[in-house]
């Protein structure tokens, strides 16, 4: 079955103001097919919200895609004019905003905004709007909908404005949901809340999604393929669970090898002490001539520091950009 998404050697360059550009992403490719949900991990600063403002559409000025293809179900929308874009934004693909308090707007009703979405794509009447903004709000666990559609987003808390904002999202019922940090905004309990309803809607709808992320464990949770991005690259990908659990970069080894983990019940193993990547991220508008992440890496050969790895593919389903592979 052909990809819902494709994505084909994109580079998104950004003016810095002083004549070299900032290289926010760099040959990268991927798919989403239909309904299957992409995890796309990496730091903040890595490329991934522009990879999405990309597909949408919706770069600031200062950006350009200077190379690459964005096709949606075969159709090229590099390209499009904004009246075409506006017909695919919101309707067949929408994006769930990290920060609910910014997406939505103060001084609007939360049934309002639903019902906007709706009547932006639709031509329905505004009761029928109406009518779908409410079961909606239901559709994303809201148990008394009508309190919440005529509340104001300063009314509810971090957890439920974030449903509001996948109500939103899910509106016009898209085929595609680009989710941007989903869970960033929210305490610990409420997290694990939201993971389990866009689980649960993904599955029940059938959406095929590509969630941006530095949080390992919605990934795990949500995604069935994994990708890891680092300085605007992608430098592995593969089934969720063997990226976690065997990883084959240095980068996606140090992003575990960062996190705190208890023993398994029963063991007699000591809880794992958190080991952070030395140093920091490269400056994107002054990358290295070779690996962006040789100056942090144990494993460095000489090879590295000449050029970039290229992309080999060291078993099934898995691919990697390092020198330890062939690259």
């Amino acid at each position: 079955m052909p990809a819902l998404l494709e994505v084909r050697d994109l580079a998104v360059h950004y003016a810095d103001g002083h004549g070299g550009p900032v290289v926010a992403v760099d040959e990268l490719s991927l798919d989403v097919p239909p309904g299957e949900v992409v995890g796309l991990l990496g730091e903040s600063g890595c490329g991934k919200s522009t990879l999405l403002l990309a597909i949408l559409g919706l770069l600031p000025r200062s950006a350009r895609v200077v190379n690459g293809s964005i096709r949606f179900r075969g159709r090229e929308l590099l390209g499009l004019g904004e009246p075409e874009l506006r017909g695919v934004r919101g309707a067949e693909v929408s994006i769930i905003f990290q920060d609910p308090a910014l997406a939505l707007n103060p001084v609007r009703r939360i049934g309002s905004q639903v019902a906007e979405v709706v009547q932006a794509h639709r031509r329905w009447s505004g009761r029928r709007c109406r009518d779908e903004a409410l079961s909606m709000l239901a559709e994303v666990g809201f148990p008394d909908p009508v309190r919440i559609h005529d509340s104001y987003p300063h009314e509810l808390s971090g957890g439920q404005r974030q449903r509001v904002v996948i109500a939103q999202a899910l509106a016009c019922r898209p085929a595609l949901v680009l989710a941007d940090e989903p869970t960033a905004s929210l305490d610990s309990t409420t997290q694990a809340e939201v993971r389990g309803l866009l689980g649960a809607l993904q599955r029940r709808l059938g959406l095929a999604m590509l969630v941006v992320s530095h949080d390992l464990g919605a990934l795990a949770t949500l995604a069935r393929r994994v990708l890891v991005m680092y300085a605007g690259r992608l430098v592995e990908a593969g089934d969720s669970a063997r990226v976690f659990g065997d990883p084959l970069h240095p980068y996606s080894r140090g992003l575990l090898q960062a996190l705190p983990r208890a023993p398994e019940p029963g063991s007699s193993r000591e809880r794992r002490v958190p080991s952070p990547i030395p140093g920091s991220s490269p400056d994107l508008a002054r990358l290295p001539a070779g690996c962006a992440f040789e100056p942090r890496c144990a494993d460095r050969l000489p090879a590295c520091v000449d050029r970039p790895p290229r992309e080999t593919r060291p078993a099934d389903g898995r691919q990697v950009r390092c020198f330890k592979y062939g690259g």
